[in-house]
């Protein structure tokens, strides 16, 4: 095995069962190593290290018996905003401080049933809304790579502990790239999966009823470094919430795909609302090339793409009015009064009039949702996979100002920091798998990614791309001064 610290999950389960390392020695190599750095990078924020150290217990007494759950004695670390009963949940509000929820959410039950030995809870921003990951409870997540920027969010925390060497697996959640920008920015793996594919059951803010009902917009899912290892981890986690499990059963298509030359590959690295940095669209470039090379049928352009304005300003629409309606009255009265031109359609519009939408704005939008999803399966009979950026930067500086003056910096413009969310709107709107994995470094040693967005609920495609991408052109390597 490689040093445990940057093995692959798969590698600490064959260690573990060759009892080559025993889990209570893997967990102490993880404690040792966070209480090593964690000092500077602030990635796992609550710790259960004590109930850590009974489960590693019991899951060498269970390997010693032969028993061969799938992650028996790996440790895992798990988002903040994931309800685990005896630890807080606050998502960041100072307000929620020492809240503890009665049950673990469905995917921590997942992972404890395949025997994982949950380490602890990972840094978020405040509602989980931000691209960094910093809040008043737990300060300040820095990136591994460089610790004045950020780690990505709103799963930073998970990013960090996983490019910092910590663990092998970390459960995150997105609905505006907070799987992908943190894998994005990290040089990590992560897996936006179809919408309905994980149940996202107790990913839930505080003092909220942990119900079996699928959010809109909202994934949960797993961050892993290497593809394979997101693969196990996706497949292993998927399938319908135990309410609806008495009628449904999990039957992935299998890949498109097994090699790379079999491939049908739509490249995409412009968008009409946000420029694209020369860094990342050299890297698209680089990897265009090498697919070609490689056999694969390759595309830098398509009519059936559909359009990626109206996606992004029907998904800021359900989006923010998701926003919204826990806003206040005064909040809304101040917003329709505001001088918004009825014609305009910049994000920034967009936005200020999904946050006071009413029922029929929403409902109308729904209906171009439909409309685009049955663009995007009229291009899946044709392409196989859609690459595309996450972030039209890598990480970027760390930046607490108010998020509503905050911009972006692109090869030196400035463009609103909300827009961030065109990219991620892409597979988001029509709820279709996105698969984030690094392809390169920026000349200043910073790694960047992309996502590769398949077909609904045709996750093992995108999946298996990814493995075929790690393959070809590598995939994650370790900080500089954490090897």
């Amino acid at each position: 095995m490689p040093g445990p610290e940057f093995a692959t999950l798969r590698d600490q389960v064959a260690a573990l069962r060759a009892e080559t390392i025993s889990a209570t020695e893997l967990l102490e190599l993880t404690i040792a190593r966070i209480d090593k750095f964690d000092d500077k990078v602030n990635a796992v924020v609550v710790r259960d290290f004590d109930r850590a150290r009974a489960a590693a217990k019991r899951a060498d007494a269970a390997l010693a018996r032969g028993d061969r759950a799938p992650l028996l004695g790996v440790p895992v670390a798990v988002k903040e905003s994931f309800n685990v009963a005896g630890l807080p949940t606050t998502w960041g509000f100072p307000d929620a401080e020492g809240w503890q929820p009665a049950e673990d959410a469905a995917l921590v039950t997942r992972v404890k049933a395949a025997g994982g030995v949950v380490i602890g809870k990972t840094n978020v921003p405040r509602a989980l809304h931000d691209w960094q990951s910093y809040n008043d409870i737990y300060g300040t997540t820095n990136n591994p790579w460089d610790l004045t920027r950020s780690p990505g969010g709103s799963s930073g925390g998970s990013s960090a502990a996983l490019a910092a060497g910590y663990v092998s697996l970390a459960l995150g959640s997105d609905i505006g790239g907070s799987l992908r920008v943190p894998a994005h920015f990290c040089g990590i793996f992560a897996h936006k999966p179809s919408r309905t594919l994980l149940p996202g059951r107790g990913n839930t803010p505080p003092r909220t009823p942990a119900l079996p009902a699928p959010s809109d917009l909202a994934v949960v899912g797993p961050m892993t470094r290497s593809a394979a290892d997101l693969t196990l981890a996706t497949l292993l986690l998927a399938g319908p919430d135990e309410v609806e499990a008495v009628a449904y059963k999990l039957a992935l298509a299998p890949p498109r795909s097994a090699e790379l030359e079999n491939f049908r590959v739509l490249v995409i690295d412009t968008h009409p609302l946000l420029p694209t940095s020369t860094v990342i669209r050299d890297g698209f470039d680089r990897i265009a090339r090498g697919l070609e090379k490689a056999g694969a049928t390759v595309a830098r352009s398509s009519a059936l793409l559909p359009d990626l304005t109206l996606t992004a300003n029907t998904y800021l629409t359900l989006l923010m009015s998701q926003f919204g309606a826990d806003a206040s009255v005064d909040t809304h009265r101040a917003l329709q009064v505001a001088d918004i031109p009825p014609n305009a359609d910049t994000p920034e519009a967009v936005i200020r009039r999904a946050f006071v939408a009413s029922h029929g704005d929403w409902v109308r939008a729904d209906r171009v949702r439909i409309d685009l999803a049955d663009k995007w399966r009229r291009l899946f009979t044709e392409f196989d996979v859609v690459l595309c950026p996450i972030s039209p930067t890598p990480a970027f500086p760390h930046d607490h100002s108010d998020m509503d003056t905050r911009t972006i910096d692109i090869d030196g413009t400035t463009y609103p920091y909300n827009y961030h969310l065109v990219w991620a709107s892409i597979a988001t709107l029509i709820g279709l798998p996105a698969t984030a994995a690094p392809i390169g470094r920026s000349p200043e040693g910073l790694p960047y990614g992309m996502q590769i967005i398949g077909p609904y609920l045709e996750d093992h495609t995108t999946l298996r791309f990814a493995e075929l991408i790690e393959q070809e052109f590598g995939g994650f390597t370790p900080p500089p001064g954490f090897a």
